[in-house]
C-alpha cells in the first residue's frame, strides 16, 4: 500500500510493486489511523510505503487493524529514520540488492495491478480491481490523435506536465503518472500544495500540459499572482473530476489571453478512468465530448431500456478500461453490472447526434471537495455515533473556493441539546480535512421516503 504525496520517488515505488509481482493500493496521506485501518484490512495490505512523518499515524492505524506489517519509509529532505521501519532508498540504491527473483514473476493482462478504493454512497469504501490490461488500455486510448494532449518525445523535444493531482487517486494515477512515463512526459510533481508555488511552477518549469479539477480552475482565474505571463507556456489544459461552468472557462481565457486547447474530460475510477474527452479542436465547453476509442455507451431509462439523441438517462458504458469488478463485493457488483456486460454509471447524461456527451447530474451522491470525493454516508455515520443525535443526513452544498461543502442536518435524540461546534468537532477529529464539515443544521425529523431514503433533494431544495 502507498501512502505518499505526489513526491519522484512516487512512480518508483508503484513500478517496483508491479515488478515485483504485487498490487497497488493507494491511500491518501491525509487519512487518519481510523479511515488508513480500513484499507489496511480490505485491501489485505502486506507492506506500507510512506513518508517519516506519516508514521506514527501508520503506526497507530496498524495497532487499530490488529496487524503487524513492514513500514517502508522514503526518506525526504533528510528525514531520520523512524525506528522499526525500513529506508527504501537504501533497497533502491543497494547495486547488491539481489533481484534474481523478479524473473520468476509471471503476470498476464488478466491480473490485478492496481486497487483504488472509490467512495460509496453506502456503507464503505469499495476496492476497485484494476487490471494490467484496463490501465494500458485507458492509456493507450487517451493518446488518440485527435485528442492525444503530449507531442512525440525525441532527442530534442520533450513535453512537460504538473503532478498537482494526486497520484492515489485514478485521475493522477493513470492520466499523469503512468501514461506520462509511457509517453516519456517530464512529470514536475508538487510535494504540497501552496496556491502560490503552483502558479509560479507553471512559468518556472514551462508547463504546457495541465490536467486539473474545477477548483483550481477558480485558483488560475482568482490568484493574485495570475497572469498571461504565468501561463505563456501552456498548450493544453483539460478538466475532469467534476464539471466547470463555461463562464468560469472563459474566465480563464481572458487570463492567458490566446488561444490554448481547453477541454473537459469524463471517468470514473471503475473505468480506469477516462470515458470521454474533447478532442483537439473542440470549442464546446458546455459539453464532455466523444467516447475515446473501443468505447461503446448507451443512455437507458428507470427500465433500462435505450433512449434516442438528447434524452436524460442513466449512462451505461463498456469497454477495456472497465474493471474486473469490486473487491469481494458480489453484491455491488451484481448492481454495477447489467445482466449483458455494461457497467452502470450511476451518472444522467445525454448524448446528441453526432455522439457528444453532456453530463447532466450524478445519480451518485458523492460530494466532491477541491476534487476529492465525500461520501454522504459516512459522514452520517459518524453524526450517529454522537450520544445526541438519532438521525442526521449529509448533502453538498456550493463553496467558492472548494466546489462543493459537506453539510449536515441533524435530529436529536428526545430531550438532549449539543450545540453544532461540538458536532463539527466531533466528526473533525475523525477524518481528513476536506471531509470535515462546515455547517449542521439542527431539524425535528430528516425527511426519508417511504422506502427509508433520505430526501437528500428535498433538504437542498428548503435550506441551500
Amino acid at each position: 500500500m502507498i501512502m505518499l504525496p505526489n513526491i519522484p520517488d512516487f512512480p518508483l515505488v508503484a513500478l517496483g510493486i508491479l515488478e515485483a509481482g504485487g498490487i497497488i493500493s493507494t491511500v491518501n496521506p491525509l487519512y487518519t489511523a481510523h479511515e488508513i485501518h480500513r484499507q489496511i484490512l480490505m485491501s489485505d495490505a502486506k507492506v506500507i510505503v510512506t513518508l517519516a512523518e506519516s508514521v506514527d499515524v501508520v503506526k497507530n492505524a496498524l495497532k487499530l487493524a490488529k496487524v503487524n506489517i513492514p513500514i517502508i519509509v522514503v526518506k525526504n529532505n533528510g528525514d531520520a529514520l523512524p525506528e522499526g521501519t525500513v529506508a527504501f532508498n537504501e533497497l533502491s540504491e543497494d547495486v547488491h540488492v539481489d533481484k534474481s527473483c523478479l524473473k520468476e514473476v509471471r503476470r498476464t493482462p488478466k491480473d490485478i495491478c492496481f486497487l483504488p478504493y472509490s467512495s460509496g454512497t453506502t456503507g464503505l469504501p469499495k476496492g476497485v480491481e484494476l487490471t494490467n490490461r484496463n490501465i494500458i488500455a485507458n492509456c493507450e486510448q487517451i493518446n488518440e490523435p485527435s485528442i492525444k494532449c503530449s507531442e512525440e518525445t525525441t532527442a530534442t523535444h520533450q513535453d512537460i506536465v504538473i503532478g498537482v493531482l494526486p497520484f492515489f487517486h485514478i485521475y493522477g494515477a493513470t492520466v499523469i503518472m503512468f501514461n506520462g512515463i509511457s509517453q516519456g512526459l517530464k512529470i514536475v510533481t508538487l510535494e504540497k500544495f501552496h496556491p502560490d508555488v503552483f502558479i509560479q511552477t507553471l512559468e518556472k518549469h514551462r508547463i504546457n500540459i495541465l490536467y486539473l479539477a474545477p477548483p483550481l480552475v477558480l485558483l488560475m482565474i482568482n490568484h493574485s499572482l495570475s497572469s498571461p505571463e504565468r501561463f505563456q507556456y501552456l498548450k493544453h489544459i483539460i478538466n475532469g473530476a467534476a464539471p466547470v461552468a463555461a463562464s468560469d472557462i472563459e474566465r480563464l481565457l481572458d487570463k492567458i489571453q490566446r488561444k490554448i486547447r481547453l477541454g473537459s474530460g469524463y471517468g470514473l475510477s471503475e473505468t480506469s478512468p477516462v470515458i470521454a474527452m474533447a478532442d483537439r479542436e473542440s470549442e464546446r465547453y458546455d459539453i464532455i465530448g466523444n467516447l475515446i476509442a473501443n468505447t461503446e455507451m448507451k443512455i437507458v431509462n428507470d427500465d433500462l431500456k435505450a433512449l434516442g439523441p438528447n434524452q436524460l438517462g442513466e449512462l451505461l458504458v463498456r469497454g477495456p478500461q472497465v474493471m474486473r469488478g469490486y473487491r469481494n463485493n458480489p453484491e455491488s457488483n451484481a448492481s454495477a453490472f447489467t445482466d449483458d456486460g455494461w457497467f452502470r454509471t450511476g451518472d444522467l447524461a445525454t448524448v446528441d447526434e453526432l455522439g457528444r456527451l453532456k453530463i447532466a447530474d450524478r445519480l451518485k451522491e458523492l460530494i466532491k471537495v477541491k476534487g476529492f470525493q465525500v461520501p454522504p454516508a459516512e459522514l452520517e455515520a459518524l453524526l450517529r455515533d454522537h450520544p445526541a443525535v438519532f438521525d442526521a443526513a449529509v448533502i453538498g452544498v456550493p463553496h467558492p473556493t472548494k466546489g462543493e461543502s459537506p453539510k449536515a442536518f441533524v435530529a436529536l435524540r428526545p430531550g438532549v441539546n449539543v450545540d453544532t461546534k461540538e458536532l463539527c468537532h466531533f466528526v473533525s477529529d475523525k477524518v481528513a480535512s476536506y471531509k470535515r464539515l462546515d455547517d449542521v443544521v439542527i431539524l425535528d425529523s430528516i425527511p426519508r421516503s417511504a422506502a427509508g431514503k433520505i430526501l437528500r433533494k428535498d433538504l437542498k431544495a428548503k435550506y441551500c
